[in-house]
């Protein structure tokens, strides 16, 4: 009997089907990235029930698999390994029908979320125009977009695709700019194809990308509370792509915990982590890492001249308040600090600042040392590593050399009487910069009132502390801001904990 095969056409939910009702998931497309080697890809759709699908792989690879049987009006497929390159033609055949992708590449596949910052498009950040000229050039970085759905319940596949799987300048200029740019930045230095997947969505907190086992470890109840009900993106725009493997994942979210669960949010953004390594690892048939790399941005800034200590505490909760990444905490992360990159005249406004280039490149710095194992590679920024103090000055001792200006006000110390600790409603006081070294910052700590000292000393603690890369301390490149830090008096004397 001869095999009819599908000129398929991917738009929204009608995706990949021909006669017999054999069809691919719903982000599997003409044109995608599928995980490379070392781990094997998955492929999976739906069929006939009982049918038996043959899935074969031709190009410089070639590869016929077993026959997989659909259960449930679900088959799947793991490929052997699959070295970076291409293209292949993918195809799933039953008895008398077959459903093909072509252009298919292999390479490393990375997922994109989180809120506003991370939908942000190309279109609108600085020097767009030429950004989207530069998009040509890279026909092996490929693009794909979840539309924005909600469920109630853990849906197996998208309920919508927004952008199926585009070869660039196609559907560049309207997705994420931080996920296309982070994306070309590491195609640059590997040098072979890189999948990026985008589902995130405006506005949104942490608690409904989280799924409700992730929820009860920080003691969230699912509960229809404002701002949206808890874990119904996970449901409709992370969960179904559990099958899929992916090389790791980046995340751009927390401005809407600034004013809501933002006490929990040092628990519930290291518990979703958590769960979205173990929950791909499993979907993925253990094919996804169960410790892949997650890259995340530190909240830039929003209100100037602001005193809430929203975005401080957020930025401070993202690192799960350690102050850094990767951590004990939160291990094979790495973070993009952004509080230097404010945009006090985005048209957007100030919340979505424009220059999206030097986020993506941290990320990407982050990446390449973090999941690439790059050596050498200057990726964070100076973080404390010795605080020591007197009658009259604080000297802080950081990790790596610093290019240091200037500054009255970007460190403080908080004054008490005798041992006591810094509570909610003490005032913080200006420490300004008296000199510094290669290593190291001289504060004046000659600032409190008679009869208090200084027991603890925090820098960057604000909205928005510093103009356009112009805060005080960087790496000695310069490329690099040392992230916020908050330190309390231990009780050795002259010592603070970090």
């Amino acid at each position: 009997m001869a095999i009819s095969l599908c000129a398929a056409f991917m738009f929204f939910a009608s995706l990949y089907e021909c006669e017999g009702g054999l069809r691919f998931a719903s982000y599997y497309g003409d044109h995608m990235v599928l995980q490379r080697a070392p781990e094997s890809a998955v492929l999976w759709g739906y069929g006939p029930e009982g049918a038996n699908v043959t899935l074969t792989l031709a190009g410089p690879t070639q590869q016929k698999h077993a026959l997989a049987v659909v259960t449930n009006g679900i088959w799947r497929v793991t490929l052997d390994p699959v070295e970076a390159g291409g293209p292949y033609e993918v195809t799933a055949a039953v008895e008398d029908a077959a459903a093909v992708l072509t252009d298919v590449l292999f390479g490393d596949v990375w997922l994109c979320g989180g809120q506003s910052n991370m939908w942000f498009q190309t279109s609108k950040i600085f020097n767009a125009s030429d950004e989207l000229r530069q998009a040509e050039k890279f026909p092996h970085v490929r693009i794909f977009m979840a539309a924005l759905r909600q469920s109630e319940t853990e849906e197996t596949d998208l309920i919508q695709v927004e952008y199926p799987w585009s070869v660039p300048p196609k559907n560049v200029a309207n997705f994420s700019a931080v996920c296309w740019l982070f994306g070309r930045y590491l195609h640059e230095t590997l040098r072979y194809p890189i999948g990026l997947v985008e589902s995130c969505w405006g506005g949104t907190p942490v608690e409904v990308w989280s799924s409700p086992r992730a929820l009860q470890h920080c003691g969230l109840q699912r509960t229809a509370s404002s701002p949206n009900e808890n874990s119904v993106l996970w449901n409709a725009m992370i969960h179904p792509l559990l099958n899929m493997t992916v090389k790791g994942a980046i995340w751009y979210q927390g401005e809407a915990n600034a004013e809501y669960n933002q006490e929990k949010y040092n628990c519930s953004f290291p518990a979703m982590i958590d769960d979205w390594r173990l929950a791909f690892h499993r979907g993925s048939g253990g094919q996804t890492s169960p410790n892949f790399p997650f890259g995340f941005v530190q909240l830039s800034t929003y209100r100037k001249g602001s005193k809430s200590d929203g975005f401080p505490n957020i930025r401070w909760h993202q690192t799960a308040d350690h102050g850094f990444a990767p951590n004990p905490r939160m291990q094979n992360t790495f973070m993009a600090v952004a509080l230097d990159l404010p945009d006090e005249k985005s048209p957007y406004d100030p919340i979505h600042p424009r220059d999206k280039q030097d986020v993506a490149h941290r990320l990407s710095l982050g990446a390449r040392a973090v999941a690439y194992d790059e050596k050498g590679l200057a990726f964070q920024g100076p973080f404390p590593k010795l605080i020591a103090s007197t009658s009259k000055t604080i000297n802080v001792t950081y990790d790596q050399k610093v290019r240091v200006t200037s500054s009255g006000d970007v460190f403080e110390v908080c004054c008490t009487k005798g041992q006591a600790r810094c509570g909610p409603g003490l005032a913080w006081v200006p420490a300004p910069i008296m000199q510094w070294g290669p290593t190291t910052v001289q504060l004046s700590s000659d600032v409190c009132p008679p009869a208090e000292e200084a027991a603890a000393l925090r820098y960057a603690w604000r909205d928005w502390p510093c103009d356009f890369k112009a805060c005080p301390v960087y790496s000695a490149s310069g490329d690099l801001p040392a992230p916020p830090f908050i330190t309390e008096r231990s009780p050795t004397v002259g010592r603070q904990e970090v």
